[in-house]
């Protein structure tokens, strides 16, 4: 009789995860009264934007917030408002999701893709310093799953070489860095509210900034040029339609009551995966850094060492767990710079004009290893009580006891990356 679910043994949870978005009459009640006031957009009367901007702001430690309408567009008006232009090259990480990279290219900017740390996920600041060019105009750290960046070496490197830095702290909604939270450490940041997000309004995002003129260009870039006070048919820069909707507001400013609450559950539970993980042999957690004062968790990761486990591959490991009853993935395939739009080259008529790299023979060894390596669990796993942790502990314990009758299972492996559980994890 086969031990393992995936083989048809039976699972170590059967009981589902919490249910995600977490939604009650809060955000129905919220949604009604948006629908019976006919003030549906900021544009006409509306005031429910302009109250979460300043709510969610004042919460990030952050003295403005403008709303827009993705985390992509976040990056877009952000890296616009401080001051990106044509042929700017803005260095970043090749471990990250695609909005990093493309709010630069639509800002007719060049990215500049540059290895991470392998326990952090983070940015590399060695990996920076040797990246800046006489075009370099500007640094993006990504807050990869709500761990802060090492802000004081990026600060730093910026400072000495006139750069602008701008926060891709999308997963960063109440982390911190030295207890001050993400998305205004530098001059602005972009956050996201997409539907897997832990703040979610099916879509949505906000620039944050402590600057007042740049949240004013900011504004005025995701408002079609317009400037506020200024004739409605007034516009005096080139901008994008990025408003936010009333209907997006109300629903985040209900999401935004449960947030403390949700991230001090996330923090244990992580605190009490990483203790037990720690001690089981081919699996080594994320590195806390004492600068990473408080964590969002927006999925939580470990490394995967294929040998420790008989040589089962990762894929097939996570192929395994999910059987087991755990939402887990492995996050990307591949590095951006393998992504078809670089690799191939399918940027269109821009590289007539503007020197790009060749990406196609761009090397990170660090992100390589994570996209083969690294396993995230689904960041609802970590809305459970204790009782939830140890299923997860169980699960990945069972599969470790049992790794010969998983290597010689036969079946297909599906791709981890591609598995239904983790695909809100961008």
């Amino acid at each position: 009789m086969p031990e393992l679910a995936v083989n048809g043994g039976q699972k170590v949870r059967a009981k589902p995860w919490p249910a995600w978005p977490v939604c009650d009459e809060r955000e129905i009640h919220a949604l009604a009264e948006v629908a019976r006031s006919r003030h549906w957009g900021r544009l006409y009367q509306g005031s429910r934007v302009e109250a979460f901007e300043k709510a969610f702001a004042e919460y990030q430690d952050a003295k403005f917030g403008v709303a827009v309408t993705s985390g992509t567009a976040a990056l877009t008006v952000a890296l616009k408002a401080a001051g990106m232009d044509m042929g700017d090259e803005v260095i970043l990480p090749a471990y990250s999701f695609i909005a990093s990279a493309s709010s630069v290219l639509q800002n007719n900017g060049i990215p500049i893709f540059v290895d991470v740390q392998l326990d952090t996920r983070n940015l590399d600041p060695e990996a920076v310093e040797a990246a800046i060019t006489p075009r370099t105009r500007g640094i993006m750290p990504v807050h990869f799953g709500g761990r802060a960046a090492d802000m004081d070496r990026i600060l730093e490197i910026a400072g000495r070489h006139g750069l602008f830095v701008v926060e891709d702290a999308a997963h960063g909604w109440g982390a911190m860095w030295k207890d001050r939270k993400l998305g205004a450490i530098g001059d602005a940041g972009g956050m996201s509210f997409q539907e897997g997000k832990h703040v979610t309004a099916g879509e949505g995002g906000i620039v944050l900034t402590n600057d007042e003129g740049l949240a004013a260009k900011a504004f005025s870039f995701h408002h079609i040029g317009r400037i506020s006070g200024r004739p409605f048919y007034e516009h005096h820069f080139v901008g994008w339609n990025f408003r936010m909707t009333e209907f997006q507001a109300a629903v985040l400013m209900v999401q935004l009551e449960r947030l403390e609450e949700q991230t001090q559950r996330r923090e244990d539970d992580a605190k009490l995966l990483d203790e037990q993980l720690a001690q089981i042999v081919g699996l080594t957690p994320l590195r806390r850094e004492p600068y990473m004062t408080r964590i969002s968790h927006y999925g939580y990761g470990f490394r995967y060492d294929q040998e420790a486990f008989a040589g089962v591959p990762r894929d097939k490991f996570v192929q395994a767990l999910n059987a087991e009853g755990v939402a887990a993935g492995g996050a990307y395939s591949y590095p951006l710079y393998k992504n078809p739009v670089f690799a191939d080259g399918n940027l269109g008529r821009i590289t007539q004009y503007l020197r790009f790299p060749e990406y196609a023979s761009v090397e990170c060894p660090n992100a390589e290893r994570l996209c083969r390596e690294f396993v995230t669990l689904s960041q609802f796993c970590l809305l459970e009580t204790e009782e939830g942790v140890r299923d997860i502990i169980r699960a990945i314990e069972k599969i470790g006891e049992n790794t010969d009758e998983l290597r010689t299972a036969s079946g297909p492996i599906r791709p981890a990356a591609q598995r239904s559980q983790i695909g809100k994890l961008v």
